[in-house]
């Protein structure tokens, strides 16, 4: 039995590792727009009060924040169908559903405090000029709330990133998925979770710079 560490291995892996890397970014990316979107609407229908609707969206923030992510991937993917035919789907859109369901609470909690974060006297201040709520809110408020929730934002499309690896679990070929497979075949482990392990940690490097320099261009006026 070898048991000393194979860097060349390692070195040879990461090519073949980086050849997947598409996939999980393109999970990353769809989930975090798909997140946005759904996260906008819900703070939106939590700060205005919208009677009814607001429960419902209180009941889906406490559900998808309170349960884990592997948990609502496998409901969304090998459960629903059980329930009707008309939820099959593929292993690829089950992974973006579920990072955009689970992240799009977490997201919406960030930016309702933000928008709440933000003095009131502002709205009120547009309310008094002729501005309806929605015109104050797209206008005034959600601009300079942005910039408080975009470091809080950034981090969570980080964490999604490296979430993805769970995606493996539903048989989506990405980096984590290769990665056991070669781990497998191969039986070098750490040295097949090492490589993943390093991508991962290159691409959280590369978007917190990115995140910096967002952060640092939209507090350049102030």
């Amino acid at each position: 039995m070898q048991n000393s560490f194979d860097f060349q291995y390692v070195f040879e892996l990461l090519p073949t590792l980086f050849r997947y890397l598409g996939v999980t970014m393109e999970m990353a990316l769809w989930g975090f727009v798909f997140a946005l979107i759904l996260a906008l609407g819900l703070a939106l229908v939590r700060v205005f009060k919208i009677p009814v609707i607001q429960h419902l969206a209180a009941l889906f923030i406490s559900f998808f924040r309170g349960t884990p992510l592997l948990v609502q991937l496998f409901l969304l993917y090998y459960g629903l169908p059980q329930i009707s035919p008309l939820f099959l789907m593929d292993a690829f859109t089950a992974a973006v559903l579920g990072l955009t369901l689970h992240f799009a609470a977490y997201m919406a909690e960030s930016i309702r405090a933000a928008i709440l974060g933000i003095d009131k006297s502002q709205m009120e201040a547009c309310l008094s000029i002729g501005m309806t709520r929605l015109q104050a809110m797209k206008r005034v408020i959600l601009p300079q709330a942005s910039r408080v929730a975009t470091p809080s934002l950034m981090n969570y499309f980080i964490d999604m990133i490296k979430s993805t690896s769970l995606a493996f679990t539903l048989g989506v070929a990405e980096i984590m998925a290769k990665a056991q497979m070669e781990a497998s075949s191969s039986f070098k482990f750490f040295e097949s979770f090492l490589a993943v392990a390093v991508i991962y940690w290159i691409i959280v490097l590369f978007f917190t710079r990115i995140q910096h320099l967002l952060e640092y261009k939209l507090n350049e006026a102030y």
